[in-house]
């Protein structure tokens, strides 16, 4: 019997693969970096080819790690960076263009057009999601437009579009589709029927030829070639919805937050989609084979680890990242400091593209200690914010919040983050969530594990932050935050 899943994961820095055995444990990894390509201010490309040949290599390279082949592995499964786009030839498979990253602001006059008088809502109510440089419709629309002779291209049937599930799942299988939580990150799938919808592809101007078909997530999307042959390809989830996946959240009510470079809260919120009026996405959380999708409330943060790699990077305030931590302990509080880190704009709850990060607050007292503090407390602020929407728009109450991510580290940024949710924080013992998240989801789909509630025995506790935080001290540091917020509206036009 076949014993190991392997995960792709594909990500904005890199992709990696990691073989899990069936009790859900690491036997390998493998990793590989891709180059960022910054053409203009505000834009971000990948090269996909240069993608896929790194995710080949990394499959490869855990494979060999763990002494295994191909004839070991029970199933592929795949997690992406979601929004990120290419168009490709649908007879040669050679891309037509550059990726465009999700991060990329290119399309921002774009979306100011398409809202029209109604502003960033107007598809809200069919897709879930307000208008905003971050999905992948607008970006499908900017490559029309400015690539010459696509628009009749694709109109013709010559063209397909994909996220990064859907490349992969196409070079692995010759399959063109997608899942239905990447779908649900486009601003053209329904977000009630999961299917591409009419009045949106109307709206955005994108035929339907050259969209990939939309199906669940753990399910066999066909069997792999080349050094995987026969091998299935059994799952894929946008990486948000994989970290959901992998840390268990299968009942209605249960949140995890991922901190990288940006965070992500996402919240289970049943068989029903939560329409929000607060900021917050309403995405798909995940499918299984032929059962009813679970949907999410998500609230994407864009700046978190980023601002301590500015701290590093920018500023040379501290020679490493995990230098914030040591410098952070140095005081007992922020001094008054509160850094809001909207470099390029706020994301939920707030959707504010005018804003700029500030630091405010500052006096001759305030030492580099407390700028430390600062931006350890403006995550754990950020992720209030989303929590605080959430409560207002889910009736079920947050008993604790799972945590993932490289940030996770950081006992301190854990404790704060206790402190201003008043809920407990809880890491998992395997923290590879996003990878987990795609491996449990193929091995549902053939077999490997039998059902959700298998996986749910799996997870453990490895650490737990109880909140200690005074509720009077709360209000009044969120008071203090929430000013700090209104000063970074406004500074760009």
């Amino acid at each position: 019997m076949t014993r190991h899943i392997a995960a792709i994961d594909q990500g904005t820095t890199s992709s990696r693969c990691i073989i899990f055995d069936h009790a859900g444990s690491i036997v390998a990894l493998d990793q590989r970096e891709h180059r960022q390509r910054f053409p203009r201010p505000g834009w971000v490309e990948h090269d996909p080819m240069e993608i896929w040949h790194n995710v080949q290599a990394v499959v490869r390279g855990a494979l060999n790690r763990a002494g295994l082949s191909r004839a070991d592995l029970a199933a592929i499964g795949i997690t992406n960076q979601r929004e990120t786009t290419l168009l490709w030839d649908a007879e040669t498979g050679e891309p037509v263009h550059p990726a465009i990253v999700w991060q990329d602001t290119r399309t921002d006059e774009l979306i100011q057009a398409l809202g029209g008088q109604v502003g960033p809502d107007r598809f809200r109510e069919l897709c879930g999601l307000p208008l905003a440089t971050y999905f992948s419709g607008p970006k499908i629309v900017w490559l029309f437009e400015h690539v010459p002779g696509l628009r009749g291209r694709a109109e013709a049937g010559d063209i397909r579009f994909g996220t990064m599930d859907t490349w992969l799942i196409e070079r692995l299988t010759g399959r063109h589709a997608t899942d239905v939580t990447n779908a649900s990150r486009t601003m053209l799938m329904n977000i009630e029927t999961l299917d591409w919808d009419d009045t949106l592809l109307s709206a955005f101007g994108v035929p339907r030829a050259v969209l990939p078909e939309i199906l669940p997530s753990s399910y066999v999307y066909g069997e792999a070639g080349d050094g995987l042959v026969g091998v299935p390809v059994a799952s894929a989830l946008g990486d948000q919805q994989a970290a959901l996946f992998g840390q268990a959240c299968f009942t209605p009510g249960e949140a995890k937050c991922t901190y990288g470079t940006g965070s992500f809260l996402l919240l289970h919120t049943g068989a029903k989609p939560v329409r929000s009026e607060r900021g917050l996405l309403t995405t798909i959380a995940y499918a299984i084979g032929d059962q009813p999708p679970a949907y999410a409330l998500e609230g994407p943060i864009a700046v978190t680890g980023a601002l301590v790699q500015w701290l590093r990077d920018n500023l040379g305030l501290i020679g490493s990242a995990a230098e914030i931590n040591q410098l952070a302990a140095t005081v007992t509080d922020n001094g008054g400091c509160y850094i809001v880190p909207a470099f390029s704009g706020l994301f939920a709850p707030y959707w504010r593209p005018d804003a700029r990060g500030v630091i405010t607050g500052l006096t001759g007292y305030v030492t580099k200690g407390h700028l430390a503090r600062a931006a350890l407390e403006s995550t754990a602020w950020q992720v209030h914010d989303v929590v605080d929407a959430m409560r207002a728009e889910f009736s079920g109450t947050l008993a604790e919040l799972k945590v993932d991510g490289g940030m996770t580290a950081s006992g301190l940024l854990m404790q704060m983050q206790a402190d201003v949710l008043d809920v407990p924080v809880v890491r998992p013992t395997v923290t590879e969530t996003t990878c987990l998240g795609a491996a449990y989801a193929a091995g549902l789909a053939v077999g490997f594990w039998p059902d959700i509630e298998s996986l749910r025995d799996k997870w453990q506790m490895g650490c737990r932050w109880e909140p200690r935080m005074a509720a009077e001290a709360r209000e009044r540091e969120r008071r203090r935050w929430l000013r700090a917020v209104e000063r970074s509206f406004g500074w760009a036009s």
